[in-house]
């Protein structure tokens, strides 16, 4: 894979995000950082709630070091004002973050706007959306990191399928999120996402490499096995996005 492949592109061939704390407790988040990018973590996000904005930039920056030897992409959660502190290539709105061409005005031209969407309007809305480049749909399954949302189930991952199939260049990439690891994965390849979003299922990991490398592999696999999804590898390679 070319190393100047640009952001556009290896935003579309990524398969495994992950949402992560900045591991204060344990004091890991280099050697944490470092594990999960080696076992095949695509997209890695820092989401600590409260954190001072000082902590947050320097977790950042961790995640950041790591990321680059293994040609990954840090993601900021929320903040256009930090991803703008960070030079940041992604940054993450929740529904009640604001506008996405406001926060773009913060960003340098090359970088990339996420949205979190929990209903099939708000899939629309983020389709339609010419400053949002990716979304993702959950969460799936209960999970402690989202308490106040209820679970939306499988029913969204395969709305999103229809609407967004993953195997079309033209196509905006999503990721299903909430609740998901290695026991429930097949469902939701079987639903139609062919990203994931993780959080427990590597965090929580006694061997974050190995956890990311299995989850990784059988998403590869997943690919490998549609053949759509193969052309759509070849083309994704040379997407460069559109204007902006």
């Amino acid at each position: 894979m070319n190393v100047l492949m640009g952001l556009q592109a290896r935003l579309r061939l990524a398969r495994l995000y992950l949402c992560t704390d900045a591991r204060t407790e344990r004091g890991d988040l280099a050697e944490f950082c470092e594990a999960v990018f080696a076992g095949g973590v695509d997209i890695l996000q820092i989401r600590q709630k409260d954190m001072d904005a000082e902590e947050e930039l320097e977790a950042l920056q961790v995640a950041r070091r790591a990321a680059e030897r293994h040609r990954a992409l840090v993601c900021v959660n929320d903040s256009a004002q930090l991803a703008e502190r960070f030079s940041a290539d992604v940054l993450h709105l929740g529904q009640t973050d604001g506008s996405s061409r406001r926060a773009r005005r913060r960003l340098h031209r090359w970088a990339m706007i996420g949205r979190s969407t929990h209903a099939p309007d708000q899939t629309d809305r983020a389709i339609a959306d010419d400053d949002a480049d990716y979304f993702c749909v959950g969460p799936v399954y209960a999970t402690s990191t989202k308490p106040d949302y209820e679970p939306v189930g499988l029913d969204l991952v395969r709305y999103a399928a229809r609407v967004a199939p993953p195997h079309d260049l033209a196509a905006k990439p999503w990721f299903a999120i909430g609740g998901i690891d290695e026991g429930v994965l097949d469902d939701v390849l079987t639903a139609g996402a062919r990203r994931v979003c993780v959080v427990r299922a590597l965090t929580l990991a006694d061997d974050p490499e190995a956890a990311a490398r299995s989850l990784s592999s059988r998403l590869r696999d997943a690919w490998r096995a549609d053949p759509a999804m193969e052309q759509f590898t070849l083309g994704a390679a040379g997407f460069t996005g559109p204007a902006r």
